[in-house]
């Protein structure tokens, strides 16, 4: 027997078929919403870590005397910043996609190395990490060079300089911007769904292709998660902000 939160929605849909939330009354849609949700918190977890992980990486290689090494940054930079995140996207899953190595688990199916879900990873890190190079490039030249020139005076490497020095620095100057980014990047993985991947937008999607009354109640809980999801990251990126402040750097 539903319970009463269950049997309540199945009467609002009885009484308005308009709005039929079947995900709170039949197990099996329950079912597919969590697994979207988990989807979308999985890659929006893993895609920020390595956008600024390549953020970091890509402004210490600006800062290299090699102009090759710079130039190969910067042409990464424009490649993933003027083309649209939705045809990168398609382009690695269906491009590069084609030469990815395969493994056979039965003999006969053969199954790519990299699914759907590990090249939406990879496209949307790339495409935020481009942002996030200019961000902490930016961050960066915003350090008086005197500071570096204090720490080479001590005797640190480069590389010393940029991770005990600089980057701790340039990290507190680029968080308004980051934070900025980090959020479009959020909002930006319901794009994975051009590519299959069972995110939460791909199951909301599914679940009224199916049941065509519970469409608004598909994209009221959508746009509800989302702005949960994008608060919370908000929220803990402010508080960061003001924990990491120093007077002179930042905001």
């Amino acid at each position: 027997m539903l319970g009463s939160f269950s049997q309540f929605f199945l009467d609002l849909y009885e009484s308005n078929p308009k709005w039929n939330f079947i995900y709170f009354y039949d197990p099996k849609q329950a079912d597919r919403v969590l697994e979207g949700l988990w989807t979308t918190l999985e890659l929006s977890v893993v895609c920020v870590i390595f956008s600024v992980v390549i953020g970091v990486a890509g402004a210490w290689l600006q800062t290299l005397p090699n102009r090759l090494v710079r130039m190969v940054v910067q042409g990464y930079i424009q490649f993933f910043r003027n083309t649209p995140p939705l045809i990168q996207l398609m382009f690695f899953y269906f491009a590069l996609g084609q030469f990815t190595p395969t493994y056979s688990p039965d003999g006969w199916l053969e199954i790519p190395i990299i699914s759907n879900v590990g090249w939406a990873i990879i496209s949307l890190s790339f495409f935020a990490g481009a942002f996030n190079v200019e961000i902490f490039r930016a961050g960066i030249e915003a350090i008086p060079e005197s500071t570096k020139e204090a720490s080479e005076s001590l005797g640190f490497s480069r590389l010393q300089t940029y991770r005990y020095i600089v980057l701790p620095l340039a990290f507190r100057v680029s968080l308004p911007a980051l934070n900025n980014n980090l959020v479009n990047l959020v909002k930006t993985t319901t794009q994975a769904l051009v590519i299959a991947v069972p995110e939460l937008l791909y199951q909301m999607v599914s679940i009224y292709n199916d049941y065509s009354t519970s469409m608004n109640a598909c994209m009221l809980l959508l746009f509800v998660v989302y702005i949960v999801l994008v608060g919370i990251l908000v929220f803990g990126m402010q508080r960061w902000e003001r924990a990491m402040n120093i007077p002179g750097y930042g905001s």
